[in-house]
């Protein structure tokens, strides 16, 4: 069995979903995890759910003087996960500019600066979350998908850049996380209803499915460079 026991481990998006459930899994195979988001009180809810002796941090990737103090007094991680995004949606011609680069400065430059200043060990590994829409593209989330296909072009650099850190994505599909919870319960069990019909597996993702490849990419030695399809099928259907 993998073990990462007396390994330090950052999860930065660790408070909810896809980001909770991978800590959470990485912290049963005795890693030293720490959780970082922005939101001081789902942290703590996180913390407790995972339990063990998971640290936590206050951390905004948005902040570039926060994110290299933080890296700064940290000192060296053995892996370091990001999932942390917040991303509007919307066809081109609709979505504000504003939220577009807010969108960008979210998801691929918050990855892009955990990157340039993290400290990972050598023989460590840095691993991403980007989405299935950078291969299936959508008429009404155009910008979603082009982020998710940077995050993995950037992916392929830094596994030649970072070299020994091991550096890949998780790139999952329809996943019932807490993103879906400001929809109507009605209208979010008919989406989930309706995409379970139609994906291969027959179901929607659970954060679960999303930490076991991230616990696979983390543990897997000769893994880089590489991007990891966990949608169900979503890709193909």
């Amino acid at each position: 069995m993998n073990t990462l026991q007396g390994q330090k481990v950052l999860v930065v998006g660790g408070s909810s979903g896809i980001g909770a459930a991978a800590a959470k899994s990485l912290a049963a195979l005795g890693a030293e995890v720490t959780i970082a988001s922005r939101n001081a009180g789902k942290l703590e809810e996180a913390a407790a759910h995972i339990g063990g002796a998971v640290r936590t941090a206050i951390l905004d990737t948005s902040d570039d003087a926060a994110l290299e103090a933080f890296f700064a007094a940290q000192g060296s991680f053995d892996h370091v996960v990001v999932s942390a995004a917040q991303t509007a949606s919307g066809p081109v011609k609709q979505l504000p500019l504003v939220d577009a680069y807010a969108a960008m400065n979210s998801k691929f430059w918050g990855a892009y600066r955990v990157a340039r200043a993290a400290q990972i060990n050598e023989g460590g590994s840095l691993t991403l979350v980007s989405g299935f829409l950078s291969v299936r593209p959508s008429k009404t989330s155009v910008l979603q998908g082009a982020i998710n296909a940077a995050l993995e072009a950037l992916v392929r650099g830094l596994a030649l850049e970072l070299s020994p850190v091991r550096v890949n994505a998780v790139s999952p599909g329809l996943v019932a996380t807490p993103l879906w919870a400001g929809m109507n319960e009605e209208k979010r069990s008919a989406m989930f209803a309706g995409a379970a019909e139609r994906l291969p597996a027959r179901r929607v993702g659970q954060p679960e499915d999303l930490a076991n490849a991230i616990v696979y990419l983390v543990t897997t030695p000769f893994a880089t460079g590489s991007t990891v399809l966990v949608d169900g099928g979503g890709a193909i259907a």
